[in-house]
């Protein structure tokens, strides 16, 4: 940047930095795809399905946001959800942390550091970082981001409270697993409840019997039924903003951060979103019941940000506090996923577009006036929060991660004591870039800071360049209205292509020809698919075989493979017996499991004689089914029958098209 230009920035960003750091609010949505943004519609359509698809999307709140903030308009997230998340806590792309979706019960004895699902063991998180600089910290809705320990739960990585889940997900209603929220049958069969609590004086399962009764979904009369996941998220979030008490010096601001269980599966909202949701489109319909759902559910989401943003203006906190927003991947193709990235190229799972460029945003009363309403262009990981905020709250030396350098030096001393073993992983140091929170701020855009962007092993960006290589999924575009009848009924119905038993994957179908259709897969081989995404960004023109290209293929290529050198991959072990039994102990939750002593502090729910009975058997059960050779068995059975007698129900069970007549439902998962 020219001299001149940075003493105007720094004149601008004079004044914010010489007054006390800002409260900083964090929110994060599951599974928002790029077309169900209200600001990526025209603001008054006028017919057709563009008038249709604009009313759908509907987030007043959000666009607010936008309005009167920097939309962040190349965010990049990792393409799917766990990854995503534990770039953001821990200020590493995914794939210098974690770039495999696991479930959160695998364990591996022999790595003590990296031997489980989510964040390495040792990495500091960024709550600790938001505490050395004296912030308060709480943290509210899905975690997903590792559970195995003490040390991988939000209070352990330094938030100071938490209430939510760990999971990919659970049921909105009465907050256990299923396969139709996770797509999979985990080695606790899915038995336990995903809703926890840690604060000062608490740590374990929600014992509110309320939050668990599930009696309230059928529930037609009330707007905003108590047992809603999501009802209880946001009071949650209002209490924490409530009970807030900033001192005069400012020297406590608060960092709250709210990670929604919406927009992911299942497609679960109160019936009174979906009669407005009907009512948005009226008199036009919708013809896919996901979709419906779908759009019902952004509808809550965005309600729910509304609350939290005028909590904060009530609390006289919101003039000093910085918004940050952003989707964790793009939205999901699949049945019943029901999302639509249009006009982007894919959806969830993939390294196009749609699946890794993600709605985003920086608002609230702490953005400079001079860049309300502007767009931020310059490329952002979503590693980079992790450097944003700690730089917005003066965190002294926040990339030198000093857990991850003594856990590294006994990793090496651990590699040469034990040469014959396989060596375990070091840690990767922080990627998160330091000015960028500044350039966004000062309207800069014309400092570079990520000249290459690596996405996944598969994909890379060197801007203006794009490098899509391998297989990919969901190689599609969508139409404005996505999905509908027509998706619904043709003869490639986009499936899932995550399923799993006991981490072992389920195929949708033992055709390859079939699956392939299905996930609706492109091969883009090693040589790779090139773009220039600045003037190609919905990914229609591929530049691999044009004349005069084949150098900057070769560079990006090139790029991308030394990028993977460092890719991070230890053996995070298999799910284990342990987690089951001791979920069992603590009154039926999913919880940390390894290296637990002293950790609950109870009071657990009592289980009577026959229930404890039960308990014992299941146990026994589980002991059992843990074998390798039952659990190689059980699947393989079960992969024999899954095509033909599984998948067919799951389907007309996820999604199926709505009469004109009204939007009753033509097959019933009660049937399943």
């Amino acid at each position: 940047m020219k001299f001149a230009q940075a003493i105007s920035a720094l004149l601008l960003l004079g004044p914010a930095l010489a007054a006390p750091p800002p409260n900083i609010v964090m929110i994060l949505v599951d599974d928002w795809g790029w077309g169900n943004a209200g600001w990526h519609h025209d603001a008054n359509p006028t017919e057709g399905d563009a008038a249709q698809a604009a009313a759908e999307a509907h987030t007043p709140n959000i666009d607010k946001l936008v309005a009167e903030g920097v939309e962040l308009d190349r965010h990049y997230a990792y393409k799917i959800c766990s990854p995503s998340r534990s770039s953001l806590q821990s200020g590493r792309h995914a794939s210098h942390v974690n770039p495999l979706n696991t479930g959160v019960l695998v364990h591996n004895p022999d790595d003590p550091i990296s031997g489980f699902q989510g964040i390495p063991r040792n990495m500091t998180g960024l709550g600790e970082v938001m505490g050395r600089a004296g912030y308060e910290r709480h943290f509210v809705g899905k975690w997903d981001a590792g559970m195995a320990t003490p040390d991988h739960t939000p209070v352990g990585r330094g938030y100071e409270s938490f209430f939510g889940y760990f999971q990919h997900a659970n049921n909105y209603w009465n907050k256990e697993g299923h396969i139709e929220a996770t797509g999979d049958v985990d080695l606790c069969l899915n038995r336990f409840t995903d809703l926890f609590m840690e604060n000062s004086t608490y740590r374990g399962g929600v014992l509110d019997a309320g939050y668990l009764d599930d009696s309230c979904s059928n529930t037609v009369d009330d707007a905003d039924p108590e047992c809603y996941e999501e009802k209880i998220f946001k009071d949650q979030a209002l209490k924490v903003i409530d009970e807030y008490e900033p001192k005069a010096d400012g020297s406590n601001p608060l960092f709250y951060m709210h990670a929604f269980h919406l927009i992911h599966t299942p497609l679960d909202v109160p019936a009174s979103y979906l009669a407005k949701a009907d009512s948005l489109i009226s008199p036009s319909i919708f013809d896919s019941a996901g979709r419906r759902n779908y759009t019902a559910m952004v509808y809550y989401m965005d309600s729910v940000v509304g609350e939290i943003v005028s909590a904060l203006k009530d609390k006289g906190i919101y003039d000093n506090t910085l918004i940050g927003l952003a989707s964790d991947n793009g939205g999901p193709l699949y049945v019943p996923g029901s999302g639509n990235n249009h006009p982007l190229k894919g959806g969830k799972y993939s390294d196009w577009e749609g699946g890794v460029r993600t709605n985003a945003l920086i608002s609230g009363g702490y953005v400079p006036e001079e860049v309300r309403g502007t767009k931020y262009e310059g490329l952002v990981s979503i590693a980079d929060w992790y450097g944003m905020f700690a730089e917005l709250g003066g965190a002294e030396n926040w990339r030198d991660d000093e857990k991850a350098t003594r856990a590294n030096e006994w990793i090496a001393k651990t590699n040469r004591q034990h040469p014959l073993k396989k060596d375990l992983p070091s840690l990767p140091p922080v990627d998160a870039k330091e000015g960028l929170i500044n350039a966004i701020l000062s309207n800069d855009h014309e400092t570079v800071f990520h000249d290459i962007l690596p996405l996944s092993d598969q994909a890379l960006i060197k801007w203006p360049y794009k490098i899509v290589t391998g297989v990919q999924a969901y190689s599609d575009w969508q139409g404005a209205l996505f999905p509908n009848c027509t998706s619904l009924t043709g003869p490639l119905v986009p499936w899932h292509n995550d399923s799993n038993l006991f981490e072992l994957h389920l195929d949708w179908s033992l055709d390859s020809d079939e699956l392939a259709g299905h996930l609706w897969k492109q091969d883009c081989g090693d040589i790779g698919c090139l773009f220039n995404i600045e003037e190609d960004p919905n990914e229609t023109n591929n530049l691999a075989a044009v004349e005069g290209m084949g150098g900057i293929l070769d560079e990006l290529r090139g790029h991308l493979a030394d990028a993977n050198k460092g890719l991070f991959e230890p053996d995070r072990g298999s799910e284990v017996q342990e987690a089951c039994a001791n979920s069992v102990d603590i009154g039926g939750y999913y919880g940390p499991f390894v290296d637990v002593e002293d950790y609950y502090t109870g009071p657990f729910r009592d289980l009577k004689p026959r229930q404890k009975l039960l308990a014992n058997t299941y146990k026994g059960f589980i002991g059992i089914l843990e074998h390798d050779l039952v659990e190689k068995t059980v699947w393989k059975i079960t992969q024999a029958l899954y095509p033909d007698y599984l998948v067919p129900p799951l389907v007309r069970c996820f999604d199926w098209c709505l009469p004109e007549d009204g939007p009753e439902p033509e097959y019933s998962c009660q049937q399943m």
